[in-house]
């Protein structure tokens, strides 16, 4: 039995890789699609006050006409006007107060020592007059239903019979005592407040307000009204070409809508519906490989890279679908401008608009209001792209997301007078989705950091992070060779400064430079910038061996960034900031004092290769350039001049840029940043006239 190979595996990856990216593609579309709605699309698009530019529209059948949202508050509103509070007479109330006064008669009367033979008849007065009060009712007055004045209207329930009455028809407390101390009439003072303070503790209200059985009612009333208004019946013209669509019109095209919404969940084939869905998210995904065939070949080529913009794509699709099938209140709660935010932070901002474009294209075909829809995020993802350009601080998330909720007011504004014509009758409340969704894009800042561990990809906030000096390996750099560390910085600075100019990743170009050199800390005293006695260690090597502890440092830098998991993109400033040049000192003196030897020239070369970027290529000149400088005894603007033209000039004639992108004007351009720079460290005046 054949055994499989150990790394078989990575064999058949190297083999297939490029099948592979086709095999994601066909599984993007397979998963996006499997999840949407399946029923037939409403084709057409309209809004208030827009004319119709369709053919006449004839109703197919019959539907009701619905009635829009204020015209349905405004009718439950009404109705719950109608709607009396109910209050229930509780008859045990009565009976348990009337009997308490009864039997605490009898205590007070004798607690005053008053006459035992005129008792019962002053008894039964008071007793007669407080049960007629009973009988006649105390109600508890609500304040809630004192809104339109002190007396409302309220339905009496007895014995589930309900009579309507009004709070003057019956007694309040107050008006109870008032009633019972005009009534009762006592021979002295003593009785009349014996008995009133009697009838005060025990007159309750025994009208009582019903909250549950009032809700109900209310809650059944609202439930049962209509929210039809009218029919139109099948053969109806609904709206006719070249008509403006007003209130009315459109009520009928939203109701036409809904109720075609509503057939096609039962009617057509739901198959052909997703062959539909898979032709047009096929399509989209098509033109995405295409764009990024012919326009990221670099990303096309990388398998990682590309599974990430599929998932990112998809991830959002999903969201939208799981949205619609949940049925959330509005689609906008959905944070769209994660998808650019996202792809521009981690790739470059060409992408993350073309991207963002097609996701709100597949969208807008499972949206109400496409059009409107597609507006609104567009551009929103627009301005997210445009705020977050330069990203070198966090609180750069924030100032994006301030700048996307304006986007979405501006837009949400002028949609509004566009369809309403009114300021009054816009409703602010439909702008709050709009600003869940601004909050939840800043969920791409954690999305950030996981699709960088996932993917190895290098966003600038990985990079800003690594160009802090207090990093592990610049401070061991700063530590054992402060020398290059001094050197390093140098030319990172004259490095951004040049990108910066002529374009350019700064913060990488800046990284780069940082840790250029780095591979100078296992050996720092064969580099002349961190040796400090006029004795050098090369003297008692051979320029071979000399040669190669030089060129040793590229391939020892990369090996620490790889230990240390510094992301590609930095390790390739080491590989190419001295491109395939030789190490020229070393081999000049070989050929000058062993002239009859045989020179292996590419002992003394650098392995390459060349700078194949913008980035690469500034910061192979900033390092030739900076290490130049400091041989100069008399650094003044004439000698900064020539050492420049100088240095610039030998990279060109050793054909070192010719991979990178580096136009003639850029390279002129980086020649005067340069100079002026040094002339600046060295404290020269500037002669702009002498330079240029």
């Amino acid at each position: 039995m054949a055994k499989i190979k150990r790394n078989s595996h990575k064999i058949l990856y190297r083999k297939y890789s490029s099948n592979l990216k086709y095999v994601m593609m066909i599984f993007t579309v397979f998963i996006i699609t499997l999840f949407l709605p399946k029923q037939p699309r409403f084709r057409y698009e309209f809004e208030k006050n827009a004319v119709w530019k369709n053919k006449d529209l004839i109703s197919p059948f019959s539907f009701a006409i619905l009635k829009t949202n204020p015209q349905v508050k405004a009718d439950k509103k009404n109705a719950l006007k109608d709607i009396l509070p109910v209050y229930q007479l509780d008859r045990s109330i009565t009976a348990n107060a009337l009997e308490e006064f009864a039997n605490e008669f009898d205590v007070k009367w004798r607690s005053k020592q008053l006459s035992e033979k005129d008792k019962d008849v002053y008894k039964s007065a008071a007793y007669k007059l407080l049960q007629s009060i009973y009988q006649k009712g105390i109600i508890g007055l609500n304040v809630k239903h004192q809104a339109g004045g002190k007396n409302y209207d309220f339905s009496l329930l007895e014995n589930n019979v309900a009579q309507e009455k009004n709070t003057q028809d019956v007694f309040t407390a107050e008006s109870a005592l008032k009633f019972f101390r005009d009534n009762f009439k006592a021979p002295n003072q003593v009785m009349g407040d014996l008995v009133a303070n009697l009838a005060i503790d025990h007159i309750t209200p025994n009208i009582v307000f019903d909250e549950r059985l009032t809700q109900t009612i209310q809650d059944n009333t609202v439930n049962n009204i209509s929210t039809t208004k009218g029919m139109v019946q099948k053969g109806e013209l609904i709206v006719a070409k070249n008509d403006v669509i007003d209130e009315e019109i459109y009520q009928k095209l939203e109701s036409y809508k809904a109720t075609y919404d509503a057939q096609t969940k039962t009617i057509g084939s739901r198959a052909l519906v997703y062959l539909g869905q898979v032709i047009l998210v096929g399509f989209i995904i098509t033109i995405l490989m295409s764009f990024l065939f012919l326009f990221r070949k670099d990303i096309f080529a990388d398998n990682r890279q590309l599974s990430l913009i599929l998932i990112v794509t998809t991830g959002m699709l999903l969201a939208l679908t799981w949205a619609i099938k949940m049925e959330i209140p509005s689609l906008y709660y959905i944070p769209f401008c994660v998808v650019p935010i996202i792809i521009r932070i981690l790739f470059d901002t060409r992408l993350a608009l073309y991207l963002h474009m097609l996701v709100i294209l597949i969208a807008g075909f499972f949206v109400a209001n496409s059009f409107e829809f597609v507006f609104y995020q567009v551009t929103a993802g627009m301005v997210a792209i445009f705020s977050i350009k330069n990203f070198v601080k966090r609180e750069r998330f924030l100032i994006s997301a301030l700048f996307i909720l304006l986007a979405y007011f501006v837009s949400f504004v002028g949609i509004a007078l566009l369809r309403e014509g009114s300021f009054r009758e816009i409703e602010w409340l439909n702008f709050i989705p709009f600003v869940f969704s601004v909050l939840l894009s800043l969920l791409a800042y954690p999305l950030i950091y996981l699709f960088e561990r996932i993917f190895g990809i290098t966003s600038d906030v990985a990079l800003i992070e690594l160009t802090n000096t207090n990093n592990k390996l610049l401070r061991e750099l700063a530590f054992k060779a402060p020398g290059t560390f001094q050197h390093s910085l140098q030319v990172a600075n004259l490095a951004e400064a040049a990108i910066f100019k002529i374009g350019g990743n700064s913060v990488l170009v800046r990284a780069g430079a940082l840790y250029h050199d780095i591979g100078k800390v296992d050996n720092p005293q064969y580099f002349i910038e961190n040796q400090n006695t006029a004795v050098s260690p090369h003297d008692k090597l051979p320029y071979e061996q000399s040669a190669q502890i030089i060129i040793q440092h590229v391939h020892k830098g990369i090996e620490i960034l790889r230990k240390n998991q510094i992301p590609e993109a930095i390790i390739d400033f080491i590989r190419t900031h001295h491109g395939n040049t030789r190490v020229d000192y070393f081999y000049q003196s070989f050929l000058k004092n062993t002239p009859e030897k045989f020179v292996d020239e590419n002992i003394f070369r650098y392995p390459g290769p060349i700078p194949f970027s913008k980035e690469t290529g500034v910061l192979m000149l900033a390092d030739s350039v900076e290490a130049a400088s400091r041989s100069l005894k008399n650094p003044d603007a004439q000698n900064i001049n020539d050492i420049v033209e100088r240095i610039i000039n030998y990279k060109l004639e050793q054909n070192q840029l010719d991979d990178c992108d580096l136009t003639l004007k850029d390279i002129e351009t980086i020649k005067l940043i340069f100079k002026t720079m040094l002339m600046s460290i060295y404290h020269v005046r500037i002669d702009y006239q002498q330079i240029l």
